[in-house]
């Protein structure tokens, strides 16, 4: 695969005007904070969850493909709030299950050998299924709400690698949030979100991608 002459796998294979795969990975999501007055921050923990999906490739041009990958993404957040003694009062637990669906422009160097390295990005529009936007109960009652979709950009680069029967593409992609999606509580001095400027998505995908 990488020798000075290697045997060249699927050959035409990206010739294709139009083909399908799935990807497998793990992501990392993180919200970026901005207050109306400085203060204390929030602490964000992170932790590693799953995503899961299919991707359709639409090629544009030689070095130039459309890709759509709508897939499912799982992850968890906590967050720890300053000032409060009361720990069930300082921590919101945040398990968020997406429904991602991202548009991207894939742009591809010259193959060398079995091997295609590539950068992407675009925009997506992500479905939260654990929002509770429409919830009566705010952090009041312990319910943290977010906004049920969000849209973001992402940027990030990949390589494809050709074996003998299939394409294996491992991938890194920063997803990054346009609009603030919290839902703010009822209370207009919620210690809570009353001093939240806007919350929005950051995170890192990691994929590997079938084709």
């Amino acid at each position: 695969m990488f020798g000075k002459d290697p045997i060249v796998n699927l050959e035409n294979f990206q010739e294709q005007r139009v083909y399908f795969g799935f990807f497998l990975g793990f992501n990392s999501f993180d919200y970026k904070i901005d207050y109306k007055t400085a203060g204390p921050d929030i602490e964000t923990k992170k932790t590693t969850g799953f995503n899961v999906g299919i991707v359709g490739d639409l090629r544009l041009q030689q070095y130039i493909n459309l890709r759509f990958e709508p897939g499912l993404y799982y992850s968890k957040r906590d967050l720890r709030y300053p000032g409060f003694e009361n720990q069930v009062d300082a921590l919101r637990e945040v398990n968020s299950t997406y429904i991602h669906f991202p548009l991207l422009v894939k742009l591809s160097s010259l193959r060398a050998g079995n091997i295609r390295p590539y950068v992407l990005g675009g925009l997506s529009a992500t479905l939260n299924l654990s929002s509770n936007q429409k919830a009566q109960d705010d952090n009041k009652e312990q319910n943290f709400r977010v906004k049920s979709w969000t849209t973001n950009y992402e940027l990030g680069l990949g390589i494809d690698i050709f074996s003998e029967y299939f394409i294996f593409s491992p991938s890194i992609r920063g997803v990054f949030g346009l609009g603030d999606e919290l839902v703010r509580d009822k209370d207009p001095n919620s210690p809570w979100t009353s001093n939240i400027e806007s919350i929005k998505n950051r995170a890192i995908l990691i994929n590997f991608t079938f084709h």
